[in-house]
């Protein structure tokens, strides 16, 4: 497949973004949206799949550490609704503890505090985008 994949890490204020390469084997960190509604979101994330040339997204889906899906799960899978219904194909990511995982990546990397702020949502997005790449890659 040579179409790149946008991948997502949905919360309440802001939504962190990420896209695949063209040959799908690495997520890059690309951006963070501010969340508005429904309708100003959905149009900037159609943005990003226009700008990248896709039509396929990956949102991470906040589990509870039992695996089943809670309130939060329930507002993700709202917004991918609104996104299907314009013509996206989205799949989902366990996306448990991926902004933990981010956080220390950036730690790591010795961010400034306010650098790390700014980053981490993006970088979540990058992180579940990565490991739904990996799994379609292991299932290939």
């Amino acid at each position: 497949m040579d179409e790149r994949v946008l991948g997502l890490d949905i919360g309440d204020v802001r939504i962190g973004t990420a896209v695949s390469d063209p040959g799908r084997t690495i997520a890059t960190p690309v951006d963070v949206i501010r969340r508005v509604g429904w309708g100003p979101d959905v149009r900037k994330i159609a943005e990003l799949c226009r700008r990248f040339d896709t039509r396929e997204i990956v949102s991470g889906l906040p589990l509870n550490m039992d695996g089943s899906e809670g309130f939060q799960a329930g507002k993700v899978r709202a917004l991918c609704a609104q996104l299907e219904k314009a013509g996206f194909r989205v799949s989902f990511q366990d996306e448990r503890l991926s902004t933990v995982a981010a956080e220390e990546a950036l730690l790591e990397d010795n961010r400034p505090r306010e650098e790390r702020k700014q980053m981490v949502d993006k970088v979540a997005a990058a992180l579940i985008l990565q490991e739904w790449l990996d799994r379609q890659a292991h299932r290939k």
